[in-house]
C-alpha cells in the first residue's frame, strides 16, 4: 500500500485528543467494517442500513475487472479509443480524478451547457464510445447526455447500440431498458453503495478501466487500505481525520482542502462533494472550500477554518495553526475520505448517507421547464451583464455596486458561493476570481460549475448552517441543442436548472445574486476585470 502519514495542530489535534477514547471504546472502526447501521441513530438507521456497501467495495469489485478489460481491448480493435462519461456528481467526480492521476484520457461531460455538450460530440465522434453512469437512469443530464449522442452515432453511420455502455444499479429502470434496448454492455453496481461513496465500485472502475487506467492495482491498493482502517487502534489516521472534520470544538465548519504536492489530480473536488453532500443537513455541518496552498482562507487564521492539506508522502511539512496534513496513494486517501466522513456524521450527530434538500432544486427546475415562464426582468443591465437581486441591492446602479452590495450581506461567520452555469471547460480561467474573492471579503470561497454542483455542495447550501451568500453567473449560448424527444433544448434545461435553485435558495431565505452574460467573451471578461478591480480597491484600502 501507499505510504500513509497524517500530521495535526491546534484545533485538529485537540479535537483528536478529545474524541479518540470514546471512539476506541465504542469500537467505531470496527463497527463501521461491520456495518452496523445503528452508528448514526435511530433516525438514520433505514438508510444506513442500505448504504454501508462502501466499507467492503474494493473486493466486491473485483470479480468487474476481468469484463472491464475485455471490453476495452474489444473496443480498441475496433478503433475506439476515446471514452465519454456522460454521469453527474459522484458517478463522474471519482472517474475524473481517477484519470486524471493516472494521466489517462477520459472526457467527463457532466454539464448541460449546449457549448460544451456540443464541443464533446464534435471531438472524435468516429473513435468515441460514451459511458452512461446513473443509479436509476431518472438524471435529467445523463439521460439527456445519452440521447444526443445515440443520435449523433447514428446520424453519422455508427452502430449506436455498440457504442454505449451503461452503469447502474440491478434491476433498476435503465438497467431494464438498457438491456432491452440491446446497448454494448451493461454493468451493474453494488446498490448498497451511495453515488458519492461509489469510486471503487462499477461507477468508478468501468468508465476509468475503459479509458486504461490501471484499476486491479487501484483495487488492491484500496483493499489494504480498508485493512489498516479496521482497526480500533490511537494510530487510525481515518479516526483522526474524522474528529479534525466533525469534531472541533467550536466547530471549524469551513474545511479549506489545499493540494499542496500530493500528486493526486482534483482530489479536491472529490471530497467536496463527499463532504458537503454527507455533512450539510438539519442546519450543520462542514463546508469544504477548494483552495490553493497559498489561497487566502489557507493563510488568515479564521476561527471557524480548519486548513486540510494534501501533501506528498516524504515532502517535510510544516504545518501552521489549526492544520492538518494527509499524504497516501488516490485508492488509499479514497478510503480513508470516505471513512472519516462517517465519522465526523456521527460526531455531528446526522445521518452521512441521505440528502434530503438535493431534490428540491430538480423540483423547481422541472416545474419550471414544464410552466416554460417569462425570465424574470432584469433590475438593470451592465454592458455585457444583466443583474437580478432582491431587496438588499438597494441603489446599486452596476455590476460593481451589486457584488458589492452582495458582500455587504457576509457575516463573520459567513461564506460566498460562486456558481457558473455555463462552459466549464472553455472558460476555465473564470475560477480565477475566487481567490480574489476571498482576499476582498475576508471570507472563505467556493466556486462550483452548474449543474454539477447541485450533486454536490447543493446540498450543503440548503440543508446546512444558513450563512451562505450566492452570486450566480449564467451565460447566453450563440447555439442551442435539442434533446431528442423530449420538450426543450440544452439551452432550456440548464437555464431552468440555474432559476430552480436560485427561487429555492430566495426560499430559504439566503441573498441570491444573478449575473447573466449576454455574450459569454465580453461578460466573462467584463466579470473578471470587475473582481479585479473590486481586489484592487481591497488591497488599497487595507495598506492605507
Amino acid at each position: 500500500m501507499s505510504t500513509l502519514s497524517y500530521d495535526a495542530t491546534g484545533a485538529a489535534r485537540q479535537a483528536h485528543e478529545q474524541h479518540l477514547p470514546a471512539l476506541l471504546e465504542d469500537r467505531i472502526a470496527t463497527r463501521i467494517f461491520a456495518k452496523d447501521h445503528t452508528l448514526w441513530g435511530p433516525d438514520a438507521e433505514q438508510e444506513s442500513a442500505v448504504r454501508l456497501g462502501w466499507v467492503e467495495a474494493a473486493t466486491v469489485s473485483q470479480p468487474l475487472v476481468g469484463g472491464i478489460l475485455e471490453l476495452r481491448d474489444a473496443l480498441k480493435a475496433e478503433g475506439v479509443t476515446r471514452i465519454v462519461l456522460c454521469g453527474m456528481g459522484g458517478s463522474s467526480l471519482a472517474p475524473e480524478v481517477i484519470a486524471g492521476t493516472a494521466g489517462v484520457e477520459l472526457t467527463v461531460l457532466d454539464s448541460t451547457d449546449p457549448e460544451q455538450v456540443s464541443a464533446a460530440l464534435a471531438d472524435r465522434l468516429a473513435e468515441t464510445a460514451i459511458v452512461v453512469s446513473s443509479k436509476s437512469g431518472s438524471t435529467v443530464e445523463t439521460d439527456s447526455q445519452r440521447r444526443i449522442f445515440e443520435q449523433a452515432f447514428t446520424d453519422a453511420g455508427i452502430d449506436a447500440k455498440s457504442r454505449i455502455i451503461i452503469v447502474t444499479d440491478p434491476g433498476s429502470p435503465l438497467d431494464k431498458a438498457s438491456r432491452e434496448a440491446g446497448y454494448r454492455a451493461v454493468f451493474n453496481a453494488d446498490p448498497n453503495v451511495g453515488g458519492r461513496f461509489s469510486a471503487l465500485t462499477a461507477f468508478g472502475l468501468v468508465p476509468c478501466g475503459l479509458a486504461g487506467v490501471d484499476i486491479q492495482a487501484f483495487l488492491d491498493e484500496a483493499e489494504e487500505a480498508a485493512e489498516i482502517l479496521n482497526e480500533d487502534s490511537e494510530d487510525n489516521i481515518g479516526l483522526a481525520l474524522g474528529t479534525a472534520l466533525g469534531g472541533t470544538n467550536p466547530l471549524r465548519n469551513k474545511i479549506v482542502i489545499a493540494e499542496d504536492g500530493s500528486g493526486i489530480v482534483g482530489f479536491a473536488d472529490w471530497a467536496e462533494q463527499l463532504i458537503a453532500e454527507s455533512t450539510g443537513k438539519l442546519g450543520t455541518g462542514v463546508l469544504p472550500v477548494v483552495a490553493g496552498p497559498a489561497s487566502p482562507e489557507a493563510t488568515l487564521g479564521a476561527p471557524d477554518v480548519l486548513v486540510v492539506r494534501l501533501v506528498a508522502a516524504d515532502a517535510d511539512v510544516e504545518l501552521g495553526e489549526n492544520e492538518v496534513a494527509i499524504a497516501g496513494g488516490l485508492a488509499t486517501q479514497m478510503m480513508v475520505w470516505e471513512f472519516a466522513t462517517a465519522v465526523a456524521g456521527r460526531l455531528l450527530g446526522i445521518n452521512p448517507y441521505d440528502q434530503p434538500d438535493v431534490e428540491a432544486a430538480k423540483i423547481a427546475a422541472r416545474g419550471l421547464l414544464d410552466a416554460q415562464p417569462e425570465p424574470t426582468p432584469a433590475n438593470f443591465t451592465d454592458g455585457a451583464i444583466e443583474v437580478r437581486g432582491g431587496e438588499w441591492l438597494g441603489g446599486a446602479a452596476t455590476a460593481a455596486e451589486a457584488v458589492s452590495a452582495l458582500l455587504a450581506e457576509l457575516g463573520p461567520d459567513s461564506y460566498l458561493s460562486v456558481q457558473a452555469y455555463f462552459d466549464r471547460l472553455a472558460y476555465a480561467s473564470l475560477e480565477g476570481i475566487r481567490d480574489e474573492l476571498a482576499a476582498v471579503t475576508g471570507r472563505p470561497v467556493t466556486f462550483g460549475w452548474g449543474p454539477r454542483f447541485l450533486h454536490s455542495t447543493g446540498q450543503f447550501h440548503k440543508g446546512g448552517p444558513a450563512i451562505g451568500v450566492f452570486l450566480q453567473v449564467t451565460a447566453a449560448s450563440a447555439t442551442d441543442l435539442a434533446i431528442p424527444d423530449r420538450p426543450f433544448t440544452f439551452g432550456e434545461l440548464i437555464s431552468a436548472q440555474a432559476a430552480g435553485d436560485a427561487q429555492v435558495l430566495s426560499e430559504h431565505g439566503r441573498p441570491v445574486l444573478r449575473l447573466h452574460l449576454t455574450d459569454r467573451p465580453a461578460g466573462v471578461k467584463q466579470l473578471q476585470e470587475l473582481i479585479t478591480s473590486l481586489a484592487g480597491q481591497a488591497a488599497s484600502s487595507t495598506q492605507s
